[in-house]
């Protein structure tokens, strides 16, 4: 028996005609045009009306939706949504002046969250930014160092991300 590959075309007795858009080790998966998406073994009873051969540079769903949000972040100035850790949700960041007299400030924590995460965003959009110039390469590595030193500097409110792949990230030490 062959395997058919993604974007065979069947007609099979009991849902009609489909395409396969998946294959695992005991199924395809068939999207029919009457019952949408159905599971159906292998060896199922069926006609293959074209075949197609079984692809093995497929791409799944996450890995596109993983490649749309690095564009999207690479070329606009989108913040996206990165959450807090549980521990900040609902905190406030008191600012109490070291003179007396001048009255001190509170700030949700939410708020200044979200402003240090534009801030990161737009120094990623700053990178791409220069990466994409057409600045002499020693200039690029040049400014790109002062990038890094920058989320250097930035590490501090690392405690606030509930991932730590959200930390910012300075020079590594050798």
């Amino acid at each position: 028996m062959k395997l058919l590959g993604i974007g065979s075309r069947i007609d099979h007795p009991e849902f009609g005609k489909g395409v396969v858009t998946n294959v695992s080790s005991k199924d395809y998966w068939v999207t029919f045009i009457e019952g949408g998406l159905e599971t159906i073994a292998l060896n199922d009873t069926f006609e293959v009306i074209e075949a197609s051969d079984n692809e093995v540079d497929t791409v799944s769903f996450f890995d596109i939706e993983k490649s749309l949000k690095t564009i999207l972040r690479k070329w606009s100035d989108v913040t996206e949504t990165v959450p807090i850790a549980d521990k900040w949700k609902g905190g406030n960041l008191k600012l109490e002046p070291g003179q007396s007299g001048v009255q001190g400030k509170d700030v949700p924590i939410d708020t200044f969250f979200n402003k240090i995460v534009m801030v990161r965003d737009r120094l990623r959009v700053m990178e791409q930014k220069i990466n994409a110039s057409n600045l002499e390469n020693s200039e690029k590595v040049e400014l790109q160092q002062y990038i890094t030193r920058i989320y250097g500097s930035l590490t501090t409110f690392n405690v606030l991300f509930k991932l730590q792949s959200d930390y910012f990230v300075g020079e590594k030490s050798k």
